[in-house]
């Protein structure tokens, strides 16, 4: 059987220059791959043709294959990527803000973006109120096919180069879980040479695995952190999220208050408020009790439904109460706008859907 080529996504440019030499050739191949978002090695026109033809024979390009691609009416667009092994994940491209003109026609204000990316094939973790984790875990994602997901949704969006957009480690996986993949990933986004996107616009959310947020804290990357919350009570969170028996809410906390956290930004906590369980006001009054003395950000997410679970979305009203509840008590609170309704927007539902054969590529 024919060994699998190497993913060059998945070397930073460092590594990439101790393999090819002479070593600035390694710039090169990072603007061809993050600046011209090439798709072959022929491409590289600037490099030798013999050099080409080695890269091919070595390395792939394209670890990831658009299988498909759902558009919401908000502008979010939901895609499906398959792996080489046949597994797939998922990516949102979220529009934050639509451009902006001035009367005289000129552009005031570019579009803005965040991509949410996958960090495993499925979950470990178990959450009763997520779908990624119905299929189970299959592996660890790559660095390269972590990367791999921006840059086809930039290229796929005729997003420049030079346009930054931010990213969130939201999607489905625990990136903690595959901390050295994620990790080296932050640093291959990062690089100046490559996709340029500072560590202060990527985001890792955790369900809270509070050794690996000590660890992560001590690498004193520059990212922004984000802690799935959804439960103010052991007992609770328990339910939601089996690994609170391995990491409960006293330990997360305590992992919180040791990260390195920037001047301007915060430490986000995000509560899913699910209709007659986490959502009355008395877990309010809880987590405000739990985050006092914490630089936090607290973001109320709507559950989002999907089909055969028991949770239902919150109301807005209750929605409403709770935030002003927090934020008349000085936490800072935000209810996050929730985007493609109309698609499959529930991390895990398009992967489900694709593999029960609901829908065709």
């Amino acid at each position: 059987m024919l060994s699998r080529k190497k993913i060059i996504l998945d070397l930073t440019k460092e590594e990439l220059a101790e393999l090819i030499k002479p070593s600035f050739r390694a710039k090169q191949i990072y603007s061809w791959v993050y600046h011209k978002y090439a798709e072959s090695f022929e491409e590289m026109k600037n490099l030798p043709k013999e050099m080409r033809e080695k890269l091919d024979e070595a390395y792939t390009l394209t670890p990831l294959k658009t299988v498909m691609v759902q558009n919401s009416k908000d502008g979010s667009r939901k895609y499906l990527f398959e792996l080489h092994d046949g597994h797939t994940v998922e990516s949102v491209l979220l529009l934050m803000r639509d451009k902006e003109y001035h009367e005289d026609g000129s552009v005031k204000h570019q579009e803005r973006y965040t991509v949410c990316i996958s960090s495993q094939v499925g979950c470990k973790v178990g959450c009763a109120f997520c779908l990624t984790a119905k299929g189970g875990f299959m592996r660890n994602l790559t660095a390269g096919e972590i990367v791999e997901q921006v840059r086809l949704i930039k290229k796929d969006n005729d997003i420049d180069a030079n346009r930054r957009v931010n990213i969130v480690y939201m999607g489905m996986g625990e990136p903690l879980d595959n901390l050295a993949e994620v990790v080296k990933s932050v640093k291959i986004f990062s690089d100046p040479e490559g996709m340029a996107i500072a560590t202060h616009r990527q985001t890792i959310s955790t369900s809270g695995l509070s050794t690996k947020i000590e660890r992560l804290g001590k690498m004193e990357l520059g990212i922004n952190l984000a802690i799935s919350l959804h439960a103010v009570d052991d007992e609770l969170r328990q339910q939601l999220m089996p690994i609170n028996k391995a990491y409960n809410i006293a330990s997360i906390i305590a992992a919180v208050k040791n990260f390195p956290v920037n001047d301007r930004k915060r430490v986000m906590f995000e509560y899913l408020v699910i209709k007659d369980v986490n959502d009355d006001i008395s877990a309010a009054k809880k987590l405000l009790s739990l985050l006092d003395g914490i630089k936090a950000k607290v973001n109320l997410i709507y559950f989002n439904p999907y089909g055969g679970t028991e949770f239902k979305r919150p109301s807005d009203a209750d929605m409403k109460e709770f935030q002003e509840f927090l934020t008349k008590r000085g936490l800072h609170c935000t209810i996050r706008e929730s985007k493609g309704l109309d698609i499959s927007a529930a991390c895990g539902q398009l992967r489900e859907q694709k593999l029960e054969g609901g829908i065709d590529a």
